[in-house]
């Protein structure tokens, strides 16, 4: 297929808007891409075309997005990442019924080392929210490390499980499946009581929390945090303990405020700050507690039905970067551009903020029913202001994804 005869009028249409969104005038946009100001203003008038492939490149790059965003070709690639990774989950949660631990395994496994390679793997994946590369890798490796549990090296096969089950349940929670992240936390928490080990049970019951939570079951959500917490605080003194109680806190925080308890959710969140502030930034269990992370969790909790000006305020004194993981990053910017539409008045910014949430993690973005929401409200803003046709492209790719 061939841009070079693109007609002018869509094609310009986008390109303004995208222009107008960033608050370029056409001197400095045209100037960004090397071409004069009147073709520019002519391509956006409908009066020339972009003469050619090459051209509509530049003009892509200057307003940072891809060529066939502006000739509307087909569904982006990233698009179709999403869609895998939707169509992985019914092979994920097949594995995950499969991987009872009161069951024979019913395959050969790799050596060791290839399975802690793997989990590692699925947790870079995780982290960088590509959910469909994660989620072709689980199912094999969880019924490999099933195998495993049966075998000489079955503590350590039991603790890779236990990571394992961890790391899909949060994709399958990412990916809007609440109740199958909350059989992948029932398997994590399966593999950590096989263990024996504190510091594992409370990962495990950080996300079955979180799960429950996440399904609307809030009560049930704070109740597994409060006992893991009990049961925690009296291994304090075992690696890890401090950045996994602390993590219960802030899901008690969350659930606290879903069941309308304020004043709950926030001694939890006291607490969990003043956890951070003895660990510090971590990355212990993939989980990042530190202060930063506690700050993202404050602005979550914020951003629905709390105080919006308290989450820009959070926003302005946090520095995302200092988690070098786009699973938290993307919560910082979809997040703070909740609380800027429902300030009003900041709309560009709350675009600006989504869409760079879209770049570090689109498979996240695009099924995220709080993002659609937020869309949906800058939509019904934007129908007849510059703009609309960016917030319609996101929307659309939400949908298709």
């Amino acid at each position: 297929m061939t841009l070079r005869r693109i007609a002018g009028p869509a094609v310009g249409e986008q390109i303004r808007a995208r222009r107008l969104l960033r608050g370029w005038s056409v001197r400095y946009a045209a100037s960004r891409a090397g071409v004069s100001h009147a073709t520019w203003s002519r391509i956006e008038r409908g009066l020339q075309t972009a003469d050619n492939r090459f051209m509509l490149a530049d003009i892509a790059g200057a307003l940072d997005c891809a060529p066939a965003d502006l000739a509307g070709t087909g569904v982006p690639a990233l698009d179709r990442a999403t869609a895998s990774a939707r169509a992985g989950v019914f092979d994920l949660r097949r594995a995950l019924v499969d991987i009872d631990l009161t069951e024979p395994p019913a395959r050969p496994a790799p050596p060791m080392a290839e399975l802690r390679r793997n989990v590692a793997l699925a947790d870079a994946l995780h982290q960088a929210c590509d959910y469909a590369g994660a989620s072709r890798l689980l199912p094999d490796l969880l019924r490999d490390l099933h195998t495993e549990t049966a075998g000489p090296d079955h503590l350590e096969a039991l603790r890779l499980l236990c990571d394992a089950t961890h790391i899909a349940s949060t994709v399958l929670r990412g990916l809007g499946y609440p109740a199958d992240a909350w059989l992948a936390a029932e398997r994590c928490r399966d593999a950590a009581e096989a263990t024996g080990d504190p510091v594992l049970r409370g990962h495990a019951a950080y996300a079955l929390a979180r799960a429950a939570t996440a399904c609307g079951s809030y009560q049930r959500g704070q109740t597994l945090a409060e006992r893991a917490v009990d049961d925690l605080s009296r291994h304090l003194g075992l690696p890890g303990g401090p950045e996994v109680l602390g993590s219960l806190h802030l899901v008690a925080a969350l659930a606290s405020r879903c069941r309308q308890r304020l004043d709950d959710s926030r001694d939890w969140l006291v607490e969990a700050a003043r956890l951070a502030r003895r660990t510090g930034e971590t990355n212990t269990m993939g989980m990042f507690f530190g202060p930063t992370n506690v700050d993202i969790w404050r602005m979550s909790i914020e951003a629905g039905d709390g105080d919006p000006v308290r989450v820009v305020e959070i926003a302005r004194r946090t520095d995302p970067r200092a988690i070098p993981a786009g699973v938290r990053q993307v919560f910082y910017y979809a997040d703070t551009a909740r609380a800027l539409t429902r300030i009003g008045g900041q709309d560009r910014e709350a675009v600006r903020f989504l869409l760079t949430a879209e770049r570090i993690a689109p498979q996240h973005v695009r099924t995220s029913t709080e993002v659609a929401e937020t869309l949906r409200i800058l939509l019904d803003r934007s129908r007849r202001q510059a703009g609309g046709t960016e917030l319609r492209a996101l929307y659309e790719r939400m949908q298709t994804g």
